[in-house]
């Protein structure tokens, strides 16, 4: 009878542990973001987008670089690093963000060559270009 009662004791804390460690192995797993979504990067994710050579930063409510100069092939990352959401909108419209939310990021394959203006569309007066070589 006392080990019956042990064991029936003990089960809960056993459940609680295994819940426990799931939930620590999936909040340790998340990284990264979707190209074109608006979910938040994780740390490394930002850090990685900073030191691309084909990224470009939004922030204060600007392009930086204002031209950033690819070859053709290359994927361009713009994060949004602002406290406001933004897009990434070709004056030719050969590629359009949508809203990226704040700590979004959008990325595109540059495919062909040429000099690409574009513009924030709920901000008219952030523009710049990317030029494709």
């Amino acid at each position: 009878m006392h080990l019956q009662t042990f064991r029936a004791g003990r089960w809960p804390l056993a459940l609680l542990a295994v819940i426990a460690l799931a939930l620590g192995a999936c909040s340790a797993t998340a990284t990264g973001t979707i190209s074109g979504s608006a979910q938040a990067p994780t740390p490394a994710s930002s850090a990685a987008a900073a030191a691309d050579p084909n990224g470009v930063k939004i922030a204060d409510f600007a392009f930086t670089p204002g031209t950033l100069t690819v070859k053709v092939g290359s994927t361009v990352t713009w994060t949004n690093s602002d406290s406001a959401a933004h897009t990434v909108t070709a004056d030719d419209g050969s590629f359009d963000s949508k809203s990226i939310a704040p700590g979004g990021a959008f990325s595109h394959l540059m495919d062909k060559a040429g000099t690409y203006a574009y513009h924030c569309a709920i901000h008219s007066s952030m523009t710049a270009t990317v030029i494709v070589k």
